[in-house]
């Protein structure tokens, strides 16, 4: 079976670091909560729910990089996103967790 073609790139820390250095927008859709816990720098924070009960509700820049803690939710995003007509889509494969596990440094609100 042939694997089917995503219309965003999944993508590693080590590729998604380098985006980032680049000037991609970093949208994370994790829960408040764990917003509250620690975020990746300059990240802005969009709840999955309100994109899913609101598609068109948020406005999402080209060259956009998703992001959850291990990067299932994200991906859900990202597919939103390209539904939407966002260019340049990025779901962080790994998310949150392995930027903490990297000891990257973690905003807090």
């Amino acid at each position: 079976m042939a694997q089917q073609e995503t219309s965003f790139r999944d993508l590693q820390l080590d590729e998604v670091k380098k985006l980032i250095d680049d000037g991609y927008d970093v949208v994370d859709v994790r829960e408040d909560w764990e917003w509250n816990k620690g975020h990746v720098p300059g990240a802005r924070h969009v709840v999955l729910s309100s994109i899913l009960a609101n598609p068109t509700g948020q406005k999402f820049e080209d060259q956009t990089i998703f992001v959850c803690q291990a990067g299932e939710r994200s991906a859900v995003a990202s597919e939103m996103a390209v539904a939407l007509g966002v260019k340049d889509v990025v779901n962080f494969r790994g998310g949150t967790k392995a930027w903490k596990d990297a000891g990257l440094p973690l905003d807090k609100p």
